[in-house]
C-alpha cells in the first residue's frame, strides 16, 4: 500500500497536485465507505515511450487477434440480455463471431457463428429462436448444438451427426456479466479475474439492471479509445466545464499486478462535488453544488442550498441519494457519499471498464471493428439499481449510432451525452495524429497515466514482447 503524498509517480517526497486527496475526502464521508475504496495501491511502472505502431500496424492487429482475442476472457453481454431459453446475442470481434444464448435448460452457451455446411453466419444481432437454422440452405441445430435437420439428407451420407455438433466457446458469469473465451486451454474465469472480484463484490453489480446500452463505431484503434477513458488527465482540456465540481488532478490511481502470468487490474477514483485545483482557489460550496446540479440535477439549482459552514459534497450526495431512491425504488440510505458522487472506475483486462458507483453506473467496452486497426466499437452501458426483490426485466436492444450520429442522438444517456461528444471529438484526431507523428512513441505521465502503462505491460505479456 502506498502513501499518496509520495505517489505522484516520480520520487517519494515530491509534491502532488494541490487540493484534497481522495482519502482525505473519504475520511469525512457521512456513511461507511466500502473497504476497497480505502486502499491506495500505486506502483511506479517505468517511463518508457509506447511504440506508436501498435495503434497503426495491421500486423500488430493480427498478432492481437491470434495471441490476445483468441486467448482471453472477454465481456460478451449481461445476463439480462438473454434471460430466457432461446434468447441470444451475437458477439463479434475481428473474425471471431459467437452466438451467446440460453439453451432449454437455461444454461448459457456460446456457439461459433458459422454453418458447418458452407460457412454462412447463422445469426445476426440479437433475438429469440427455438433452434439455429441456417438461412442459406436450412441446416438446423438445437439450442444444445445438436444437428437436427439436413435438407435432402439423402445427398449427405458422409455427414455424421456427432461430428456436426456446433463448436462452442467457453462461457462464464461474473457480477451479472457474461464472459466468453474461445481458448479451450484458458484458465478458469475466476482465476483470470483474480482479486478484482474481492473489490467489486462490495458493489453487487450482479443485482443491477442494464437499462441503457449505446454503441458506436469510431475511427480509431481500440486502444486509443480505451486509453481516453482510463485517465482523468484529459479533463482540463477536453471537459473544462467539469472543473467546477470535479477534482481531475486529485484522482487516485491504483494498479494491482496479476499473478501466475495472468493480467492484473486497476482503477481510478475521481472525486466529485469538489472543485478542481486547476482553477486555483477552491470555489464556494454553493457554486460547486450549482455547477454539478446544472449538469445532472437541474431542478435542484437554486432550490437546494449548502448550509453555512458546510462543504458541498455531503449536501450534493444526500440530494442525489434521495433523487436516485425516488427514481429507482432502491434503498440507498446506507450507500456512501463516494458511491453516490464519485467516478469509481475499474479496469478488467483487456477491454472492460466497470464503474462501481451508484450515481454513475457505467460499464465501457472497447474492441476492434472487423480487421481494421483504424476502427473500433465503443459500448456504453448504464447499470441501475433495482428495488429489493424486483426481478430484472429483459434488457432492451443495443442502440447503435450511425456514422453521422454523435451521442446527442442517444437521449437515454442524459447529461453524459455532451461529455461523450467531447471525447468523441478527440479520438479520430489521435489516430490521424499518430500516423503523422515523426516521434516513434507516445509519452505517458508516471502517475496520472499509469493505468495505460499497466495495460500495455499486460498486453506485451500476451503478445510475447
Amino acid at each position: 500500500m502506498t502513501d499518496l503524498r509520495a505517489s505522484n509517480g516520480l520520487e517519494p517526497g515530491q509534491a502532488r497536485s494541490p487540493g484534497p486527496s481522495v482519502q482525505g475526502l473519504l475520511s469525512t464521508d457521512s456513511r461507511e465507505v466500502p473497504p476497497p475504496l480505502l486502499e491506495e495501491h500505486y506502483e511506479y511502472l517505468g517511463s518508457e515511450d509506447i511504440d506508436k505502431e501498435r495503434y497503426l500496424s495491421a500486423d500488430f492487429h493480427r498478432r492481437e487477434v491470434e495471441k490476445l482475442w483468441k486467448k482471453v476472457w472477454q465481456l460478451a453481454c449481461r445476463e439480462e440480455d438473454i434471460p430466457e431459453p432461446g434468447d441470444f446475442i451475437v458477439y463479434d470481434i475481428a473474425d471471431i463471431s459467437l452466438i451467446v444464448l440460453r439453451d432449454k435448460a437455461g444454461a448459457i452457451r456460446a456457439y461459433h457463428n458459422a454453418c458447418l455446411h458452407r460457412g454462412t453466419r447463422l445469426c445476426e444481432d440479437t433475438g429469440h429462436v427455438g433452434q439455429l437454422r441456417c438461412p442459406f440452405h436450412g441446416f438446423t441445430w438445437s439450442l444444445e448444438g445438436a444437428l437436427t435437420d439436413v435438407p435432402s439428407r439423402w445427398d449427405f451420407p458422409h455427414i455424421e451427426d456427432a461430428a456436426f455438433t456446433l463448436p462452442q466457446a467457453r462461457t462464464g458469469v461474473w457480477a451479472g456479466y457474461v464472459f466468453v473465451n474461445v481458448d479451450p486451454a484458458a484458465p478458469a474465469l475466476a482465476d483470470y479475474l483474480g482479486d478484482v472480484d474481492k473489490h467489486l463484490s462490495y458493489f453487487a453489480l450482479e443485482e443491477r439492471f442494464k437499462a441503457v446500452h449505446v454503441a458506436k463505431v469510431i475511427d480509431c484503434n481500440w486502444k486509443v479509445a480505451l486509453e481516453a477513458f482510463i485517465e482523468s488527465y484529459h479533463v482540463i482540456s477536453t471537459h473544462p466545464q467539469l472543473l467546477e465540481y470535479l477534482g481531475d488532478s486529485n484522482t487516485q490511481y491504483d494498479v494491482y499486478r496479476g499473478r501466475d502470468g495472468l493480467p492484473g487490474f486497476n482503477r481510478m477514483i475521481t472525486p466529485q462535488a469538489t472543485s478542481s485545483p486547476q482553477l486555483g482557489e477552491p470555489l464556494e460550496p454553493q457554486d460547486v453544488l450549482d455547477a454539478m446540479f446544472r449538469d445532472f440535477y437541474p431542478e435542484g439549482v437554486g432550490v437546494i442550498k449548502v448550509p453555512e459552514g458546510q462543504d458541498a459534497r455531503p449536501v450534493v450526495a444526500e440530494a442525489l441519494r434521495q433523487r436516485l431512491m425516488a427514481q429507482s425504488g432502491a434503498d440507498l440510505s446506507d450507500t456512501s457519499d463516494s458511491e453516490i458522487v464519485d467516478a469509481i472506475e475499474y479496469f478488467v483486462f483487456p477491454n472492460m471498464a466497470p464503474w462501481a458507483g451508484i450515481g454513475a453506473p457505467l460499464t465501457y467496452r472497447f474492441r476492434p471493428y472487423g480487421n481494421s486497426p483504424d476502427r473500433c466499437v465503443f459500448d456504453i452501458m448504464l447499470l441501475v439499481a433495482l428495488p429489493p426483490g424486483v426481478p430484472k426485466p429483459k434488457a432492451g436492444p443495443i442502440h447503435w449510432l450511425g456514422p453521422e450520429e454523435d451521442f446527442s442522438a442517444a437521449p437515454e444517456l442524459g447529461g453524459l451525452a455532451s461529455v461523450f461528444n467531447q471525447d468523441l471529438s478527440n479520438l479520430p484526431r489521435v489516430q490521424r495524429g499518430l500516423a503523422a507523428m515523426t516521434k516513434p512513441g507516445v509519452t505517458l505521465a508516471n502517475y496520472q497515466e499509469v493505468r495505460i502503462r499497466q495495460f500495455h505491460q499486460d498486453l506485451d505479456a500476451y503478445l510475447g514482447d
